[in-house]
């Protein structure tokens, strides 16, 4: 099938090259590719073509394109490649949704008994040929050596740009490396800078690779700022730059707009080139307001907010942007209250974006899903206001939300019913919700731990939702200013369009056992080895040598214009710079004494003392009013013009005399002008009549044994320096200035050796740390029959021991999470043994639960005392286990946190949600994705090897427990997402 687009290019060819091209073109028609490509709606692209071509090879392929370009069109490729060669093709993803998502798409290409799913907490027809499945699944399958496996050819990496993620991204690594050498992989990721760098990592672990690198957008993204409720686009358009990404020039009305709005009121009136701003708007008062960008739309509908104020009004944002067309819109703002309060705006607005036949088909999706739930939770989880938001054309989609919420939401978004969604960052990772507009609230968001600026690569990932192939001709992204936002920053944003991709590959306990019992030690440090951080450290290892060798050389030059004929120069500026050290230590010794004779004599005040402050504030004579403890020496004292004061050791240069002494009230009222400008007076008298301080007043008196020690050393340096035949050279100091030169480049030089030595083999040295941990607590055991000594640094003095799993380790190998050894180790004590299905249920979310803000984690009052003095054993396992981590050099594992142990207590026990979460901070949503976790871990703990009995069976009963109501509740599209990181503010 030949595109007009090839025919077109075939009339610039000649004789000859338009007869290789019908070759060509007949023995690629032969192709599955061919086959593929005729089944299409649309044309592929070239870069499409490409990789598809390279699937077809046998070759695995890499392909990194912007957002909305296509990219999944190769992963669909590759299943069809599996059908036809009668194979399995695995399509997996990141995130649950977008899971779920993909095997609704490919039942509607290929039928339901042809197509998977499996998502840790759903598994459907697991044995078919296609199955889509996140990330994390097919890695347990893989350490498990599962029999789905078997026929393995293709497995698609969708997002695989995922990896840099710091929480979960080592789980695409672990993959790549233990696939299988017969499957191919199509790593699908957004546009990345080092695409070639990963790349060829992918050529070392998996063979021969492509690398397929798109940066066109298929549909041009225009972007703009929001400035007062008015739309101004962010280039400067020229005939040479009349595309949407426009020239790097930032538009001078946009900046002189935001000039405008950063200037104080007073000076608004006759700024701005000159246009007053009446009542009515800009221009003659009383007249129309009608401004034009420099793309030339019409924003004289838009209405803005008070002068110069940059409260965002949504309502009128969105009317704006429906009428300039720029609806459908998803508006990210990074906030779960945020995006709540943005609907509630609109509904208290009368935003309507529905027609009546619209509305009539939200609200019977809607009602038909309020049936699935149970009656009672409605009310708790806002389902009136929900609907009628929906109804109107507007929704929220953020974690917090019921997954059956954000489900509804996301499909009446797909089919146009819904116009403008408010969403946190889940909605640019992949989930299709085909918009035409894209506003970013602000340029910062909440990580996991606290709010940063979102970077460039993101701010791609974000925008490029904006733009719907095959719909829209353009798509448009509009970023709202804020006060001290500089337009010159968006450009930077909006500029940049790749972003490095960077690995946050780390070796866990659970990957540990699981690689040893699989491989052995020894080989499964050659494994790591092979992970794309080393790849990456080795990579950078070696410019790191070259600067080495460079500094080497310099310093080689260095120490040959030093050279002394007296003498060797280098031992003489080595007496110099010991000196110039002691000098220094000497004076920090002498400040340390004097800070703390300062600390001893303010912690000895006494109320009715008086000293006289000097230093930086100069208080003069103070009386003192309020002792202080040695641990917090802030005496407070009134001043002779009567004012209340807090003194500080800064306040002193040297330690404080009391000259003088006052008889003070029991308890005087400090707090009382009267009373304070009494005893001020009282202390003028005090001093006036030459009062002596009390029998026992602290007296300053340094003690200076520190600093003798030092000044002994610095004259016995000096004397030696003396002695030295280079002391007497007529170009010494010559000689000296090429000494620091040569000792501050040896320094540098070291460091850089030191980077080295740390970066060679770093994953390989954490591994061992690792194995270190798990031999001392008995998950494994060397191979021959003599045992090391415990807490052995493996890594140095055992590097070629061989090691085998114990039982322990095996438990190890079937719990999986970020707490996987903390886990295996409470069972192992037996803290769990003893504990009911409900509280087996509450103890669980200390297993999984990460609370957003640190308050969050206090310990509540349990509801039992079994439960009680579970958690009081877990939070001494955990001690032990960090004190052993820190031993092997190793960042803690995150502790247990209670913030949800009460509420899944009462949940467990039969409660309503709306009973559970009476007295918790937590949402809806959030309850209902943690009992979800909970849940896959309690199935771990009754299948892990050694536990079973009545404990597994009351796992199981926990589980039967908490998968009820809302939580039970779930459809084939939509089970569950992961974390995402947005903000509860």
């Amino acid at each position: 099938m030949s595109s007009p687009a090839d025919r077109s290019s075939d009339e610039c060819l000649s004789p000859a090259q338009r007869y290789a091209q019908s070759r060509r073109r007949a023995a690629e028609a032969k192709t599955e590719l061919a086959a593929f490509r005729a089944e299409q709606a649309f044309d592929l692209d070239d870069f499409q073509l490409e990789a598809c071509r390279h699937l077809e090879a046998g070759r695995a392929v890499l392909v990194a394109a912007p957002t909305g370009a296509g990219k999944t069109i190769v992963g669909e490729f590759a299943v069809h490649l599996a059908l036809t060669q009668g194979k399995k093709a695995f399509y997996t993803t990141p995130i649950k949704a977008l899971s779920n998502q993909k095997y609704q798409e490919l039942v509607a290409d290929y039928g339901a008994d042809r197509v998977g799913l499996l998502t840790g907490d759903t598994s459907i027809n697991s044995e078919a040929q296609v199955v889509v499945m996140t990330t994390e699944v097919l890695r347990n399958m893989l350490y498990q050596s599962s029999s789905t496996l078997d026929d393995l050819k293709f497995v698609v990496m969708d997002e695989v740009h995922y990896l840099a993620d710091r929480f979960r991204g080592a789980v695409w690594e672990e993959v790549i490396i233990h696939l299988p050498e017969s499957v191919q992989v199509a790593a699908l990721s957004a546009t990345v800078s080092n695409a070639e760098e990963f790349g060829a990592w992918l050529d070392t672990v998996r063979g021969e690779t492509a690398v397929v690198v798109s940066e066109h957008r298929p549909v041009p993204l225009w972007q703009h700022m929001l400035v007062n409720h008015q739309i101004y686009d962010l280039f400067v358009i020229t005939e040479e730059n009349d595309d949407a990404s426009g020239g790097q020039l930032v538009n001078p009305e946009l900046q002189r707009a935001v000039a405008f709005s950063q200037s104080p009121p007073s000076r608004r009136s006759g700024g701005h080139r000159g246009r007053g701003r009446g009542r009515h708007g800009y221009g003659r008062p009383g007249g129309p307001r009608r401004e034009l960008s420099t793309s030339g739309k019409d924003v004289s509908k838009i209405s803005g907010s008070p002068a110069g104020g940059p409260r965002l009004h949504r309502p009128r944002m969105i009317r704006a942007l429906d009428r300039q067309g720029l609806l459908p819109c998803i508006s990210f703002i990074f906030s779960r209250a945020g995006c709540e309060a943005a609907v509630e705006q609109c509904l208290h607005a009368g935003i309507q974006l529905t027609s009546k036949e619209e509305a009539a088909e939200i609200a019977s999706r809607v009602e038909e899903m309020g049936w699935e739930l149970p009656a009672e939770d409605l009310s708790v989880l806002g389902f009136d206001s929900f609907r009628e938001a929906l109804i109107n054309g507007v929704a929220a989609h953020h974690a917090g939300m019921l997954p059956p919420f954000k489900e509804l939401v996301e499909n009446l978004y797909a089919e146009g019913l819904l116009k403008v969604v408010f969403a946190t960052e889940t909605l640019a990772l992949g989930i299709n919700m085909p918009a035409r507009t894209v506003v970013l609230e602000k340029l910062d968001k909440f990580n996991g731990e606290t709010h940063e600026d979102i970077t460039p690569g993101e701010y791609t990932q974000l925008t490029g939702r904006a733009g719907r192939r095959g719909i829209d001709v353009e798509g448009h992204a509009v970023v709202v200013w804020q006060p001290g936002m500089d337009p010159r920053q968006v450009a930077g944003l909006a500029s940049k369009r790749t972003y490095p991709l960077n690995s946050s590959f780390s070796p866990s306990y659970n990957m540990a056992v699981n690689l040893i019992a699989q491989f052995g030690r020894r080989r499964a440090r050659t494994i790591l080895e092979s992970s794309f951080a080393q790849f990456q450290a080795d990579r950078a290892v070696v410019g790191l040598a070259r600067d080495v060798a460079k500094r080497e050389s310099s310093l080689a030059g260095y120490e040959k214009a030093m050279q002394c004929h007296l003498g060797d120069f280098r031992e003489y500026a080595e007496l110099r710079r010991e000196l110039t050290e002691q000098q220094k230590d000497q004076a920090k010794a002498r400040n340390r004494q004097r800070r703390r004779e300062i600390v001893r004599v303010l912690s000895s005040l006494e109320p009715g003392d008086v000293i006289e402050v000097g230093g930086k504030r100069r208080l003069g004579e103070c009386l003192v009013v309020h002792s202080a403890p040695e641990h917090d020496p802030r005496p407070g004292v009134i001043t002779a013009d009567g004012k209340l004061r807090d003194l500080t050791v800064e306040d002193f240069s040297q330690p404080p005399e009391v000259i003088s002494a006052v008889r003070l009230p029991r308890k005087p009222q400090v707090k009382v002008p009267k009373i304070r400008r009494d005893l001020a007076s009282a202390m003028r008298a005090a001093l006036h009549d030459r009062v002596p301080p009390r029998k026992n007043a602290p007296q300053p008196g340094f003690g200076f044994a520190e600093a003798e020690d030092e000044g002994q050393q610095v004259d016995e340096l000096q004397a030696a320096l003396r002695r030295h035949p280079c002391h007497s050279c007529s170009d010494r100091e010559e000689h000296a200035r090429w000494a620091e030169r040569w000792w501050k480049l040896r320094r540098e030089t070291d460091q850089l050796k030191g980077k080295i030595d740390r970066r060679t083999g770093s994953i390989a040295k954490t591994f061992d740390r690792v194995c270190g941990v798990l031999y001392d607590l008995g998950h494994l055991q060397p191979a021959e029959e003599e045992r090391l000594p415990t807490a052995a640094p493996i890594a140095e003095e055992f590097g070629a021991e061989e090691f085998i799993v114990t039982e322990r380790g095996q438990r190890l190998r079937r719990i999986y999470g970020e707490r996987d050894l903390f886990t295996e180790m409470l069972i192992d004590r037996g803290v769990l043994a003893g504990l009911s299905a409900e509280e087996l249920a509450a103890f669980s979310t200390l297993l999984v639960y990460q609370a957003k803000r640190e308050d969050e984690g206090a310990m509540p009052l349990m509801p039992t005392k079994r439960l009680s003095n579970a958690v009081r054993s877990a939070l001494e396992v955990h001690a032990e286990l960090e004190t052993l981590e820190k031993r092997h050099h190793l960042e803690p594992t995150d502790g247990p946190e209670m913030g949800l142990s009460l509420p899944m207590y009462h949940w467990a026990s039969g409660s309503s949600l709306r009973q559970s979460l009476e007295d918790s901070p937590l949402a809806a949503g959030d309850f209902v994705r943690w009992a979800k976790q909970c849940i896959d871990v309690l199935d771990q703990l009754s299948k892990a090897p050694t536990t079973g009995g009545k404990f597994a069976s009351r796992c199981q009963e926990a589980v039967d427990l908490i998968a009820r109501g809302v939580v039970a509740y779930s459809s084939v599209a939509y089970q569950s997402v992961e974390e995402d990181f947005d903000s509860d503010a």
